[in-house]
């Protein structure tokens, strides 16, 4: 089991594949294992690394200090135990605000950021529906209440028309021997409510934006005036969980960005 410790923590990543390093950086409440879909279009272009941000994942101890910076940092120090910078990097969601941070911070460690669901924006309204979920889960409420309640804002409405679609998507996240525990989950909310968004227009490398048209936790229309002249590719049918939603599409627009700044072997 990879780790690295640094800072007070022991961080669980995972790498696979092969090719060009590629970070992929998970967004609230989910870690390495929440790229599963996109794996098997990834590792065939590129050395795929995927952490277990602070608060998530076997990465320990749980309530280590957590921020946006620490996050940032914490990728940073992996990068260098690597040696594999500069990397392309994707960050899901509070990932791309991590990404943003990393790129802002310590340039020489990203090649490409691309933005999957995310923008340099704090929305208050998300951080009270996290609460609230929160809040559900400390409840006395059935186990799988607070991710039925999460499921309605995350994926595409079309995955309800799926007999048991939503069954099995709670069955299998109350099953993860890695899930994160309830008081994690208030750590990492905290620590997202601690963010300051960096300004998009002063990061060094290329930057793309994929958002998805179904998005109801970064609705288009309030992420597009955040990322300027990023180029915005937008991504039909799909939720906030945009690379479980459509992942042949996130992983097509990723891979021609990469491919376009990637220097060729010599």
């Amino acid at each position: 089991m990879p780790t690295l410790e640094h800072s007070g923590i022991q961080q669980h990543y995972e790498v696979t594949g092969g090719g060009p390093p590629l970070i992929l950086v998970a967004g609230m409440m989910s870690d390495s294992a929440s790229w599963a879909p996109l794996l098997p279009l990834l590792e065939p272009h590129f050395t795929v690394i995927r952490p277990d941000n602070r608060t998530t994942g076997r990465t320990v101890p749980w309530d280590a200090p957590a921020s946006v910076p620490l996050f940032a940092q914490d990728l940073a120090a992996l990068v260098d135990h690597l040696g594999l910078g500069p990397c392309h990097v994707m960050g899901h969601s509070l990932g791309g605000m991590i990404a943003m941070h990393l790129a802002s911070a310590r340039p020489d460690c990203v090649k490409t950021l691309t933005l999957a669901a995310s923008a340099p924006l704090r929305l208050a309204r998300n951080i009270a529906l996290f609460d609230s979920i929160l809040a559900i889960r400390r409840s006395d409420a059935p186990p799988d209440a607070w991710l039925r309640a999460l499921f309605l804002w995350l994926f595409s409405p079309t995955l309800y028309d799926t007999p048991d679609a939503i069954e099995m998507a709670a069955a299998a996240s109350l099953a993860y021997p890695f899930a994160q525990t309830t008081e994690a989950m208030a750590h990492q909310i905290a620590a997202l409510d601690s963010y300051t968004p960096d300004d998009i227009a002063t990061l060094r490398c290329p930057v793309q934006a994929l958002l998805a048209d179904g998005d109801m936790l970064l609705p288009t229309a309030l992420a597009l005036p955040t990322l300027g002249d990023t180029p915005v590719h937008h991504i039909a049918g799909a939720g906030h969980s945009i690379h479980w939603d459509a992942p042949e599409a996130v992983a097509r627009h990723l891979v021609d960005f990469i491919t376009k700044h990637e220097e060729p072997p010599r």
